[in-house]
């Protein structure tokens, strides 16, 4: 019964990690901009098709992402370090609400690159649901549960956000009307603020170990 509280409570945190960096109530206004052009048939089509590419990359970094490590000798550590200062600077753009306006901004640039055929690919499943952040966070989460159980498990926890990113873009339009620009806004910001912590707590955890084995 300990063992199965320990697993439900990495899943879930996992879980709530990767809510927190790709924040995809934070992204709603930026799929509706993105497909506000189609069809509900066609945003459906791009909305399913964006969200089983980005599982499928982030099981891919969940498989085989210590082997990535061991291949240019990098020690978890340093990766952890490293995404965790990933993840505080996406967290301080989302904090200070430029992260969302960036993305727009790009979008627009780049506007004549989206169509119906790569927008589910690029920029929706990557960099905007499996970005850098989520690639960083499942790798580090892979090697400090390398487990098969613990493996399997994240798999289901990303389809089951998979899931629930499919479910908040086909709801998008609801959301928008509910939550309005400012409650996003203030969402938004407190996704930043649990993935700020959650930064912090992979560059401490990682400093404890490196320390440890210094002394």
């Amino acid at each position: 019964m300990e063992s199965l509280h320990t697993n439900f409570s990495i899943y879930l945190h996992f879980f709530v990690g990767l809510f927190a960096i790709i924040n995809p109530i934070g992204m709603i206004p930026i799929f509706i901009g993105m497909t506000g052009f189609y069809s509900n048939q066609e945003r459906n089509k791009i909305n399913t098709m964006a969200n089983i590419t980005a599982a499928c990359i982030l099981v891919i970094s969940l498989s085989i992402g210590h082997i990535i490590l061991n291949l240019f000798d990098i020690s978890i550590e340093s990766f952890r370090i490293a995404g965790g200062v990933l993840i505080i600077s996406i967290a301080i753009d989302m904090i200070n609400g430029t992260l969302i306006n960036n993305l727009i901004k790009k979008k627009n640039k780049n506007k004549v690159l989206y169509n119906k055929e790569n927008i589910s690919i690029i920029p929706l499943a990557m960099p905007l649901i499996a970005g850098p952040g989520a690639i960083s966070s499942t790798i580090i989460w892979s090697t400090h549960h390398s487990n098969w159980n613990n493996i399997i498990g994240c798999v289901v926890v990303i389809v089951l956000f998979a899931f629930l990113c499919w479910f908040l873009f086909k709801m998008a339009p609801y959301f928008i009307k509910v939550l309005g620009s400012t409650g996003i806004n203030i969402l938004t910001k407190i996704m930043g603020l649990l993935l700020m912590s959650l930064g912090i707590e992979f560059i401490i955890a990682s400093m404890k170990i490196i320390f440890t084995k210094i002394l």
